[in-house]
């Protein structure tokens, strides 16, 4: 893959968790025994799916450098996603927003991502 960031959303709760903690941990993550991640081509789709409705999302942005090997397997319709094995740390982040709803509750992503 020719990414060099990955992305993590959060709901407001799991942020304040995260932050409490210094790492993520969501339930879906607890259940499927790793963390779900995006690519930059995924992420508003994850946004649009999964957030919606949700005020207050936070977006991370990570440096895969930055982190433990990913394994990019694929998911929805076959697209690869980045899956981390092992713990998200918050301080790892090198970006991070609090993303604004579109009139229908879709996260909208920052211009600048």
């Amino acid at each position: 893959m020719n990414n060099t960031h990955v992305y993590k959303l959060l709901t407001l709760p799991d942020w304040e968790a995260a932050k409490a903690t210094g790492a993520t941990a969501t339930a879906l993550d607890r259940k499927d025994r790793y963390v779900h991640l995006s690519a930059r081509n995924s992420v508003a789709e994850t946004a649009r799916l999964h957030y919606a409705g949700q005020k207050d999302v936070r977006l991370l942005e990570f440096a895969i450098t930055d982190l433990p090997p990913l394994k990019w397997e694929p998911s929805r319709g076959g697209i690869m996603f980045p899956h981390l094995y092992g713990t998200l740390e918050i301080k790892h982040a090198c970006r991070q927003w609090t993303l604004a709803q579109d009139p229908h509750g879709i996260p909208v992503l920052p211009e600048d991502l």
